[in-house]
């Protein structure tokens, strides 16, 4: 989407979103877009500065997309991964043959982490043992 600062016939001033410039053409060429204020289809574009990406602009937007209670939940969630993965064997690509084994009697309960392919994933689901991926979480950037 373009944004245009446009302004009619009548000098009154506004903004208008387009999905192209030739959308833009198109429309005022059909008296489809007219001054809010006045009703004028007599529209011209102004001069604009082009929005340019600062580094400031960055850091607001990453702001808004995680606030302190998202960043809260976050540790929180990674604390619980890090205990899982300390009080658990970590036994790769054997997880769905070492599950099995716990589930039905083969092998002492024990926390297990490990590898499974989606489907390796159902069939233990299917099977009843109950499994649950470990979330992966955002890297810090504090």
């Amino acid at each position: 989407m373009i944004r245009y600062n446009l302004s009619c016939d009548n000098g009154h001033g506004f903004e208008g979103w387009f999905s192209s410039s030739d959308d833009f053409d198109r429309q005022a060429k059909n008296n489809l877009v007219t001054c809010p204020t006045c009703g004028s289809a007599s529209v011209c574009k102004q001069l604009m500065a082009p929005t340019v990406s600062t580094a400031r602009k960055k850091e607001a937007r990453q702001a808004l997309v995680m606030d302190q209670t998202q960043k809260e939940t976050i540790a929180k969630l990674r604390e619980m991964v890090n205990t899982i993965r300390a009080n658990a064997e970590d036994v790769g690509e054997r997880f769905p043959e070492e599950a099995r084994k716990i589930h039905y009697g083969e092998a002492d309960q024990r926390g297990l982490i490990g590898k499974a392919t989606a489907e390796e994933a159902t069939a233990l689901l299917e099977e009843g043992i109950e499994i649950a991926p470990l979330p992966v979480l955002p890297d810090d950037t504090n």
